[in-house]
């Protein structure tokens, strides 16, 4: 079987699943699979697979078919302007996240160093983008998922990095280092009623430890607003992506804590996503 032979197939299995850009998705597999860019491919469309490569091919076609996401079988996924490692411990980087980086650099100088806490880093991909951004700055990541901080520690490595951020195993409420200038988190948001009813590649393979924020979906961001309080110098900000229902609840919350409100930002899809906050006092 040739290069174009099994990209239809691929094509016509993937469109029956009602997945959407199925050569695409096709492509990029077979590229995972030969280790080859898919312009190669375009270009030597007729060449031939050893039966070894099909049945690679198959196999992650069949993943694929079950709705396990792309990111999780091409083991990578672009954001801000970096590829990242990325495996079922960790939530897959998404473009409105990007969000929190466009915020966070408009309060990091490119010549200072600046502290910098990520609550609830994940792959890293938040906190990577930043330092490679502003070399200067230090960082410290939390996650209390042992291998969401492995994934994220190899990440750092690859962007060499990893003398520059501290990687720690703990949940926020027990974290007791202070001073930061600026603290940045996408934590989980999403309540019980919502998480039921997310697509069927989110709902099945994506860690429910980074989605959940309990049965309202407030959970999390609670504790992260009145924990940063403590943490953060006076004047540092609290950069925060939120669920596009959550901003009156939050800003309230963020209020009655002692933060200004900077910035509401909004996501791809013109919904509320990230709120920018200083804190007072």
């Amino acid at each position: 079987m040739n290069y174009n032979q099994i990209l239809k197939k691929g094509e016509n299995f993937l469109k029956r699943r009602k997945i959407q850009n199925p050569f695409l998705e096709s492509e990029l597999i077979l590229s995972k699979v030969i280790n080859k860019k898919r312009e190669e491919i375009l270009l030597n469309i007729n060449k031939k697979l050893n039966n070894n490569d099909v049945l690679k091919f198959k196999n992650y076609l069949f993943r694929r078919h079950q709705n396990e996401p792309m990111a999780y079988i091409l083991g990578y996924k672009h954001f801000w302007k970096h590829k990242f490692l990325t495996n079922k411990s960790v939530l897959i980087p998404r473009p409105d996240t990007e969000l929190i980086i466009e915020e966070a650099l408009k309060y990091l100088p490119i010549d200072k160093s600046k502290k910098i806490l990520d609550i609830g880093t994940g792959s890293g991909c938040i906190i990577i983008s930043l330092l490679k951004e502003r070399p200067n700055c230090r960082a410290i990541a939390l996650d209390i998922s042992l291998k969401a901080l492995n994934v994220a520690k190899t990440n750092a490595k690859l962007h060499q990095l990893g003398n520059k951020i501290n990687f720690v195993n703990i949940d926020i409420d027990k974290y007791k280092s202070y001073n930061y200038d600026l603290i940045i988190s996408n934590p989980p948001y999403i309540n019980s009623i919502e998480l039921n009813r997310l697509d069927d590649d989110i709902k099945f393979h994506e860690p429910k430890l980074a989605l959940s924020g309990g049965f309202d979906g407030y959970r999390d961001l609670k504790k992260v607003i009145i924990k940063s309080k403590k943490l953060l110098k006076i004047n540092g900000k609290l950069i925060l992506e939120i669920g596009h229902r959550q901003k009156n609840k939050c800003s309230k919350m963020l209020n009655e804590n002692n933060y200004y409100i900077n910035q509401i930002s909004k996501d791809l899809s013109g919904k509320d996503r990230c709120i920018v906050s200083t804190k007072l006092q």
